[in-house]
């Protein structure tokens, strides 16, 4: 399973498998459960998380004590808080399973260790790190562009795996919608 890892580093950058042997020494893997939490509100955020199979989510509690969703991470995604996890504070989200996962994981520590002993790896993050700000960058220009139909219609027509692997229960939570609402817009989608 590793070696999905080795081939989404080596769309990046070069290492060779006597390297690779080495990198993957900084990682831990670990099986997640359905609907487990690897990160909860309050905790200091310690690990960033790569999955290798399955699918997480973030989100948080907002004011009105409803889960809202903020991203979601498929196989060769990473996901963390990144502020926790740079300032090493207690984090406002949750990271849990959406569904059985298998994740890679490692400390700031061990990603410190990492670059030093092998800078190629400061490339491959630059890389990952630069594709999440795009992501980023192109959902807030959705949200502030489209309607949340709209942003949904969007999203069937550009990644329609995506939506429907995902349950429709946590792209409303995503959008901000009830599954109610979300529901009667599917029903507007045209077979």
């Amino acid at each position: 399973m590793l070696d999905i890892f080795k081939k989404h580093i080596r769309k990046f950058t070069t290492v060779t498998d006597e390297e690779f042997e080495e990198i993957k020494k900084f990682f831990d893997t670990k099986e997640v459960n359905k609907k487990e939490n690897l990160l909860a509100e309050g905790q200091i955020c310690r690990h960033h998380y790569f999955v290798l199979d399955g699918l997480l989510r973030k989100f948080y509690i907002n004011e009105k004590g409803t889960e809202q969703t903020t991203e979601f991470a498929i196989e060769t995604w990473w996901l963390t808080d990144n502020f926790a996890y740079e300032n090493k504070v207690p984090t406002e989200f949750y990271i849990q399973a959406v569904e059985k996962s298998t994740i890679l994981y490692f400390t700031q520590e061990k990603q410190e260790k990492l670059l030093k002993e092998f800078p190629v790896m400061e490339r491959y993050f630059r890389f990952v790190y630069q594709r999440a700000y795009a992501a980023a960058q192109k959902r807030i220009q959705f949200l502030f562009s489209f309607s949340k139909e709209e942003f949904y219609f969007q999203a069937v027509r550009n990644h329609p795996e995506f939506v429907q692997r995902v349950p429709q229960y946590l792209i409303a939570s995503y959008l901000g919608f009830t599954p109610e609402y979300l529901s009667e817009i599917r029903k507007r989608i045209p077979s």
